[in-house]
């Protein structure tokens, strides 16, 4: 779309209600219904979790008060069933990934924010924006309702593997069909963040002037553009074998209950594996860059200095970008590869962590000589930096076959990715809530509440996932509906169950605070008295407050690089990039 034509569209007639605030085309409005539906389906994936840990931490036990209500079918007198479990599980990881984590951090920040920090009205295609939309909801809330199914969610995990997925019942179908849609929401928004970022930028926004939120965010985008179609096309593949009789994924002579599956055979469940995680491992970095995007926005300006070797981190990124392609087959070791294809994956492993190392390293190094503002968006980005560098250190015995094969089916692979995910890449997300909060309601969140948020958030999380650690170590497998009291070399460890569990509902009550603060504070909260009330030089704080429909009120022009605090000789210890003289 050109930008005669994106001005076109930010010139019409005034709007009705349904279509500012329902079926909107504005980039803020879509950016911010992500934001609930993406809140919401956490909080969902969550209270999952928060099941699960009661039957691993007390097995066989009753659920009190509540257990009850998910019928006898699922947990009869109020004790879980372990194919109950096995839903749960399954879809406690799709919807807090593919529903939750990914669409809070890449669409909604980058909904929101990528038009107004590199200086356009709008979206390239703000139709094809609210339709990626609308088809991230209905994605979402089909898979939600598999629940309600005769036989209950999809229950094969979060990752579906063939060939018991083929043969599992409805609930997989239902699932699939979900993340097809879900795909297609996703690869319309990459589209659409792509063009806007190459075609509608400001003048004088060059390249080298992007933000590195801008750049998380462009590498994202095409992260998501070329490895989410073969999930897709493994999808519908998945879908041939159970509706149409196909055998992709089907081999010849699979026994299911003693017999022979009715199937024409021929096909190769490994071929799922290597489909899956061909999107998943780049997914990982699809998690991780929105948050370390918005982290460096926050040190940056509370140390009130440039980023300390901003074009390493640049190149950084971008090599990232073309590595997380290379190293997927690091997850399938057990599958019996070949020394030598699993050298290669073993070295593409330990090459992609030195970018990692290099983005977080200047950020700590950026620390050193700042002139630090411990504000609630510091505090949450500070807790990332450490909590996702400790998360990047426990994959490397992942990434090589001698280690990985006795840890891989163990707890230790589920506390390094939690790790990674959890105390690193949501507290970054949580960061960048309070950090832009008041640029889209002209109101601070509150500081006291932050803390009460803050603090037990972060200690509850470690009392979650460090034992989990010690437990793979110790040899605990996952996947076990009773937690790994079935075996009694794990007895020793059981106690750890029961530390997990009430951490993790200690984690839970800590969000409350944060619930109240937010809408709170929508209605309530302290008025910011200026546009920018951080003191920040990026796009997005020339805008009014909340920025309006078409965003900027006068020409943009970009005469700087983004982080320009503290210059010699500047009136102030920051030169906001569209500000010509120093």
């Amino acid at each position: 779309m050109s930008g005669a034509h994106t001005e076109e569209h930010h010139d019409t007639h005034q709007q009705s209600w349904w279509s500012t605030y329902v079926f909107s085309t504005d980039h803020k409005t879509i950016g911010i219904q992500y934001l609930f539906l993406s809140l919401f389906f956490l909080l969902v994936g969550f209270c999952l979790m928060l099941l699960m840990r009661w039957q691993l931490a007390y097995p066989g036990q009753p659920l009190p008060i509540i257990g009850k209500w998910f019928g006898e079918a699922n947990m009869p007198g109020g004790v879980m069933l372990p194919q109950f479990y096995n839903q749960l599980g399954a879809m406690h990881g799709t919807i807090m990934v593919f529903l939750g984590v990914v669409p809070l951090g890449f669409a909604v920040f980058g909904n929101y924010l990528i038009p107004l920090q590199i200086g356009a009205k709008d979206m390239a295609f703000p139709r094809l924006n609210m339709f990626s939309y609308w088809s991230f909801l209905a994605g979402g809330l089909l898979m939600v309702s598999s629940f309600f199914l005769p036989g209950g969610a999809a229950s094969n995990g979060w990752t579906s593997y063939s060939p018991l997925s083929d043969i599992a019942h409805d609930g997989q179908t239902v699932w699939l069909i979900s993340m097809a849609i879900i795909i297609v929401s996703s690869l319309l928004s990459s589209l659409n963040f792509i063009t806007t970022i190459f075609n509608l930028r400001a003048p004088g926004m060059t390249f080298e002037r992007l933000p590195f939120f801008i750049w998380a965010q462009l590498i994202t985008s095409f992260l998501l553009l070329l490895a989410f179609p073969p999930l897709e096309g493994a999808a519908f593949l998945q879908l041939f074998d159970r509706l149409l009789g196909t055998s992709f994924f089907l081999p010849t002579g699979l026994f299911v209950n003693g017999q022979i599956y009715n199937a024409s055979g021929g096909g190769n469940p490994l071929l799922w594996q290597h489909l899956f995680w061909f999107l998943g491992h780049p997914e990982v970095y699809v998690l991780i860059l929105p948050a370390l995007g918005i982290v460096t926005e926050i040190i940056a300006n509370n140390t009130r200095k440039n980023i300390v070797g901003f074009p390493i981190m640049r190149a950084s990124v971008i090599f990232l970008g073309f590595l997380s392609f290379v190293v997927w087959s690091h997850h399938t070791y057990l599958t019996g590869m070949g020394t030598d294809i699993t050298a290669f994956f073993q070295t593409t492993t330990m090459i992609i962590s030195i970018p990692s190392v290099i983005i977080i390293s200047t950020l700590f190094i950026t620390l050193w000589g700042g002139s630090i503002r411990f504000n609630m968006p510091m505090l949450f980005a500070l807790a990332f930096l450490p909590m996702f560098g400790f998360g990047g250190l426990t994959g490397l015995p992942l990434g090589l076959a001698a280690t990985d094969i006795p840890l891989h089916d163990t707890y230790y692979v589920i506390g390094h990715f939690h790790y990674v995910v959890a105390p690193g890449v949501i507290l970054g997300l949580f960061a960048g809530i309070y950090y832009w909060f008041p640029k889209a309601t002209g109101r601070k969140m509150n500081d006291i509440l932050g803390h009460l948020h803050f603090w037990p958030t972060l200690i509850s999380m470690n009392f979650v996932f460090f034992p989990m650690l010690i437990q793979g170590l110790m040899g605990l497998n996952r996947r076990m509906y009773d937690g790994g009291a079935t075996y009694s070399f794990n007895h020793d460890i059981l106690y750890w169950n029961v530390v997990i569990s009430w951490a993790a509902w200690i984690l839970a009550l800590a969000q409350i605070p944060f619930i109240f603060n937010f809408f709170y504070s929508i209605f309530n909260g302290e008025k910011v008295h200026s546009d920018n009330p951080w003191g920040a030089t990026t796009l997005e704080w020339a805008t009014p407050t909340p920025p309006g429909h078409g965003n900027f009120t006068k020409p943009i022009t970009v005469y700087r690089d983004p982080y320009s605090y503290s210059l010699p000789g500047a009136p102030r210890d920051f030169s906001p990039q569209d500000q010509k003289e120093i």
